[in-house]
């Protein structure tokens, strides 16, 4: 770390998240694309509901690399830090695949989609392929989340970005010629989309950031921190905790709409709400590695808060917009595809979804500080308050047999809420004060 540390300005500040956030942004474009696709192919709400179902189990199972980019950006100081992270990534890309071909190829996958998400037989039957074509994600992200942390760490943002555009292009392209030109279901457009998305990106990281890792070498371990492969696993396994927690909320939401009324509309209608919620959350996404990167370099707090905020007020402000207007009509009608009774069901959930970017916002700065501060113990602990709370919430939902979509969207606020509260009110948050 320079001697002296030049303040960056609000803008600077901007430009540094910029490239993240477009990242994250075009990321999320990704699954709409497939879905309005989906939405245009035979058996339309089977499929769209079988696809949310493939997407919200492969990223539980994913949920342990998805902080590697944050341990990566965090971490990565030095030559040493940058093999024992190389070795962790392999080895947790191991044991994810692992459970990933288990979950596809074995019983296990009735025992989980079945008998604990109560899903509909059919609904079942048309996810399966899409998890056996899906085997692979995970190893494909990982790589790619540890060498983005690495890139984010010497201040290679850029790449990012243009490494997600390459992801979208491949995605969005391989589903949408599949739907034009082939017989295929749905789930299979979907499921290879993604696949070709995830492979590509990860191929371009990696060529990419070969100079950064070539440089890495010449970096001497006494420069910072060496960290053993024990200290990294305690450093991340709080975080992968906290992914699979947070990620175990799509199939907790997933198993309250399968038994409130109307399971099959409902299930076929939170992908496309979960899906806008994601495209308008994505800015606050990139925002905890931001804040790793600029508190970590000494940055001052008060102005990479006043970012956070901003991009909260910004991004609920633009869901608003769509959601509050007759955009939602012309988006839900001619762009997803959907018929007039499917998005009847998806736009009370998107109307109270407006709240949720700005709340998330908070929810990054929290993070990132604890981050900085290595308090990952206190992530886990919120965000298992934010599991339980959400499983108390669509038990109720199911208990008073409430309308679906609305239900699962108060459900997540207020777990969201919650767990704010928490890191605020932890002892871990005296970091965030010094």
């Amino acid at each position: 770390m320079p001697a002296k540390v030049t303040a960056l300005s609000l803008r600077q500040m901007l430009f540094f998240w910029l490239p993240l956030a477009a990242s994250w942004l075009l990321m999320s474009a990704e699954a709409p694309i497939l879905q309005a696709a989906i939405a245009r192919l035979a058996d339309m709400q089977t499929q769209l509901a079988a696809f949310g179902i493939v997407m919200g189990l492969q990223i539980a199972i994913e949920s342990p690399v998805i902080m590697l980019l944050a341990t990566s950006t965090a971490l990565t100081t030095n030559a040493a830090n940058y093999l024992t992270l190389r070795r962790f990534m392999v080895w947790i890309n191991i044991l994810c695949t692992v459970v990933a071909v288990l979950m596809a190829f074995t019983p296990l996958y009735a025992l989980v989609v079945l008998t604990w998400m109560g899903i509909p037989q059919e609904i079942a039957d048309a996810a399966l392929p899409g998890m056996k074509i899906m085997v692979l994600w995970t190893a494909a992200i990982g790589v790619r989340r540890f060498l983005q942390g690495v890139l984010i760490r010497h201040g290679e943002t850029r790449w990012i970005g243009y490494g997600t555009v390459v992801r979208l292009i491949s995605s969005a392209g391989t589903g949408i010629l599949l739907a034009v030109a082939s017989h295929l279901p749905g789930v299979h457009v979907g499921s290879l989309g993604l696949m070709a998305g995830v492979i590509s990106e990860a191929a371009f990281i990696v060529w990419i950031a070969r100079p950064t890792v070539r440089m890495i070498p010449s970096e001497r371990p006494e420069d910072s921190e060496t960290f053993t492969i024990w200290d990294v696993t305690r450093y991340h396994l709080p975080l992968a905790a906290t992914s699979l927690l947070t990620l175990m909320a799509q199939p907790v939401i997933g198993a309250g709409l399968a038994r409130m009324p109307d399971p099959r509309a409902n299930l076929a209608a939170w992908p496309v709400i979960w899906g806008i919620l994601f495209l308008f959350r994505s800015p606050a996404f990139a925002l905890p590695e931001a804040v790793i990167a600029l508190v970590g370099r000494k940055q001052p707090r008060d102005t990479v808060r006043l970012l956070c905020k901003r991009v909260g007020y910004a991004a609920s402000g633009a869901m608003a917009l769509l959601a509050l207007s007759p955009l939602s009509a012309l988006y839900l009608r001619h762009v997803a595809g959907l018929p007039d009774d499917l998005a009847r069901l998806v736009l009370p959930g998107l109307i109270l979804s407006v709240p949720v970017p700005y709340i998330n916002a908070i929810h990054s700065w929290l993070r990132g500080l604890l981050l900085v501060a290595r308090s990952t113990t206190v992530i886990y602990r919120g965000m298992g308050l934010n599991l339980v709370l959400t499983v108390a919430l669509m038990a109720a939902g199911v208990l008073l047999q409430s309308p679906g979509a609305p239900s699962a969207v108060i459900a997540l606020t207020l777990a969201f809420l919650a767990e704010i509260y928490y890191l605020r009110r932890s002892r871990g948050t005296a970091a965030l004060r010094t």
